[in-house]
């Protein structure tokens, strides 16, 4: 019983979090504009990937390097996350004492603030995207496996998140959490599939990265959503069992900080 009550509580108040943060967030449209057009950076990677294509330096097509850049535009939209610079903060201001002291794992907040903020700038995405489709008329496309594509988006904002709050628990032991992130932020940006397809990579190094979480967090999801090869099954598979790791892990380093943890109020 006891254990159903801990899933029960979030169930409960999870419409009227969601409900709340979505307000706030809508509270700062005019920074959320700003944040949507500060992630379009694959789109001035498509350019050039664009050009490597017309010259047939790669096996994809000029009009699949457009899709592909666009996907993952959307991708990286719906799974940004910055939940480690709040735990950081909150731990060495000694906010978190008050929301210890609330019967809601403080973690629950974090993700449906995330949540909240991904509805409110889904105007401006939806708004880029046509406005690339008029722009780019070759991109037009039927998505090739969309309810696989929007199952492997939200698997990989759960992962991402997860990942990124896992990092955060580091917070009760060294000062700068974050410099974690920034180091892991490295790899995302070489492995996941932003900078270049991984279709690029070699065969080896190819294998070996499909074995990390980077891949699953933008490359399968946009794949699936253009229709370049992906096993399916497998993927899903992977990224769950990645998602089951860090929450694991997550919880253990938890309650392992809690111990250590003296903010004011503690």
């Amino acid at each position: 019983m006891p254990r159903l009550n801990v899933l029960q509580r979030p169930l409960r108040v999870i419409p009227t979090l969601l409900s709340v943060y979505y307000a706030y967030m809508l509270e700062y449209r005019a920074e959320l504009m700003f944040w949507v057009l500060s992630g379009s950076f694959p789109l001035i990677l498509m350019g050039l990937w664009q050009e490597a294509a017309r010259s047939g330096q790669f096996e994809l097509r000029p009009d699949e390097v457009v899709r592909y850049f666009l996907a993952v535009f959307v991708v990286r939209q719906l799974t940004v996350v910055w939940v480690i610079w709040d735990v950081e903060r909150e731990v060495f201001e000694g906010s978190l004492s008050p929301l210890l002291l609330q019967p809601l794992d403080p973690g629950w907040r974090h993700f449906l603030s995330h949540l909240a903020e991904r509805l409110a700038r889904l105007p401006f995405i939806v708004a880029l995207i046509g406005l690339f489709l008029w722009l780019y008329p070759a991109a037009r496309q039927q998505p090739a496996h969309f309810l696989w594509g929007v199952l492997a988006i939200g698997l990989a904002f759960c992962l991402r998140f997860l990942m990124q709050y896992t990092y955060a628990m580091v917070a009760f032991w060294v000062e700068r959490a974050t410099a974690i992130e920034q180091f892991s932020f490295l790899l995302y940006t070489f492995f996941s599939g932003m900078v270049a397809p991984l279709t690029l990579f070699p065969d080896a190094v190819r294998a070996a990265v499909f074995w990390t979480p980077f891949p699953y967090l933008i490359y399968v999801p946009a794949s699936l959503i253009v229709g370049l090869p992906v096993n399916i099954g497998h993927s899903i598979a992977i990224t769950i069992l990645w998602c089951v790791l860090f929450w694991g892990l997550n919880r253990w380093l938890w309650r392992r900080g809690l111990k250590r943890y003296s903010g004011m109020g503690a």
